[in-house]
């Protein structure tokens, strides 16, 4: 006999098995990732129907299979009907939920990871529909703590070249500083035009030195200097004071509100982090597709 065990878990993906079958993964504090097969569950009468669904959090008695599990027995704890009924909160908990995917293990204890995913998705579907704002920053609240918890966190208080902190200046309009995704934060824009400045002298130098291709009878007698030089990093966007003051605002435990703050502001965050996060899970996150279609036609979209 197949042995069973028992899960807390919530849906992050399902799919299609078969002619009336699911397959559907779950985020279990106990067990991390669990993929397992919910027998009958596209069927109209099916008790599993409902409780397969997205973001439903169920009480489960699994079956241990040789490939898949299944699951045997099913109660539903909680749901989130209130995201379902706004597109961008949907769009948005999607887009969370890929995150996670990519951050969870299976057969290990993922408690923390539990428990944040379903904070975020309360925040989410408690907000005002319609309130494009509150779920632009919601979203990158739940990103940047997701990433912190996988310590992944991008550097946005100090300049990753020089260590120096970031204050925004808001009595400049022109005040911006650089974010590069491969050097993992924020750069002073000064500090890396210098840098810059100085390895184009250090070139012109060097042709200067050599200026003739070497034949290979220099090359044979000549000594090779190995030279390490600070690398300069690419620079991903130059966002300005509110954007800097918003993404350095996201750790906190909760989001606080600076006047001034728009959309504009918060889907020039988003981006940041989208390009951060899919550089640091190394593949794209598809449901941001949605953030953009969505947000861009900037309307109510309530069904």
């Amino acid at each position: 006999m197949s042995r069973t065990y028992k899960a807390t878990g919530i849906n992050l993906k399902t799919q299609a098995l078969g002619e009336s079958d699911k397959i559907v993964t779950i985020l279990t504090p106990e067990f991390g990732l669990v993929r397992a097969v919910a027998p009958g569950a596209r069927k109209h009468n099916s008790s599993l129907g409902g409780r397969s669904g997205m973001f439903v959090v169920n009480e489960l008695l699994i079956a241990k299979g040789r490939s898949l599990d299944k699951i045997t027995q099913a109660q539903t704890l909680k749901t989130y009907p209130g995201l379902a009924k706004d597109l961008g909160k949907l769009a948005a908990s999607q887009y969370l939920a890929e995150i996670v995917l990519c951050q969870a293990l299976s057969e290990q204890p993922q408690e923390e990871l539990y428990e944040l995913f379903n904070e975020h998705l309360h925040r989410l579907e408690v907000l005002p529909s319609g309130n494009t704002s509150g779920v632009l920053a919601h979203l990158a609240h739940g990103v940047f703590h997701l990433l912190a918890l996988a310590g992944l966190t991008p550097q946005v208080q100090i300049c990753c070249l020089s260590g120096r902190p970031l204050t925004p200046d808001f009595t400049d309009p022109n005040w911006q500083v650089g974010f590069s995704t491969p050097a993992g934060g924020t750069v002073c824009l000064e500090t890396w035009e210098s840098l810059r400045t100085e390895r184009e002298r250090e070139m012109r130098e060097n042709n200067k030195q050599y200026p003739m291709p070497h034949t290979p009878s220099t090359i044979s007698n000549a000594q090779t200097v190995v030279v390490h030089r600070q690398e300069i990093p690419m620079i991903s966007s130059r966002p300005g004071a509110m954007e800097i003051a918003l993404l350095q605002h996201l750790s906190q435990p909760e989001i606080l509100h600076i006047d001034g703050a728009s959309d504009r502001n918060w889907l020039s965050v988003e981006q940041i982090l989208r390009q951060y996060t899919q550089y640091q899970l190394g593949r794209p996150i598809r449901s941001a597709n949605l953030i953009d279609s969505y947000f861009a036609a900037n309307h109510d979209a309530i069904v």
